[in-house]
């Protein structure tokens, strides 16, 4: 059974979306009705933090987040951390730094990095693998992605 249309507000863009059940997760909404792909279904347990995308500024499982309860909310995915074609500070360090491998977990990862780097100061290595403790890597040993974060913080304006 669908719900009416509802409404988020993803990448600071309004979205009327309909077929929504009480079910359907922000995860599906985002992949099967916006194709946005960025987020990726990979545990579908909230393990992997492959589908990570910031709700009011935090970083949020997607697969255990029902979409219904994300109307009033500001979602941000990883093709939302570009700003007017220019990539964010980690997803440049991303690239110049060869932080990506196979590139199923690297829009998780930036969004939990995106949310370290709210604060204005640079972040350690440990800081760093801290933060990421929820999203797995199956491809690296983090080395480079850690790297990538670190100077990330360390260059931003």
């Amino acid at each position: 059974m669908s719900t009416d249309a509802i409404k988020l507000m993803i990448n600071g863009v309004g979205h009327s979306v309909a077929g929504v059940t009480a079910g359907t997760t922000l995860l599906t909404v985002l992949r099967e009705k916006l194709a946005l792909t960025g987020a990726k279904r990979g545990c579908n347990q909230g393990v992997c933090g492959a589908c990570t995308v910031m709700v009011d500024g935090a970083p949020m499982r997607s697969c255990l987040s029902l979409a219904a309860n994300c109307t009033d909310q500001d979602i941000t995915t990883v093709e939302g951390l570009a700003l007017d074609g220019a990539l964010s500070s980690v997803q440049q360090e991303f690239v110049s730094g060869n932080a990506v491998q196979c590139g199923f977990c690297s829009p998780g990862i930036m969004i939990s990095a995106h949310a370290l780097l709210r604060g204005n100061r640079a972040l350690t290595a440990e800081e760093v693998r801290a933060g990421l403790s929820g999203n797995l890597c199956r491809c690296s040993g983090y080395k480079k992605i850690v790297e990538a974060i670190v100077k990330a913080s360390e260059t931003r304006p």
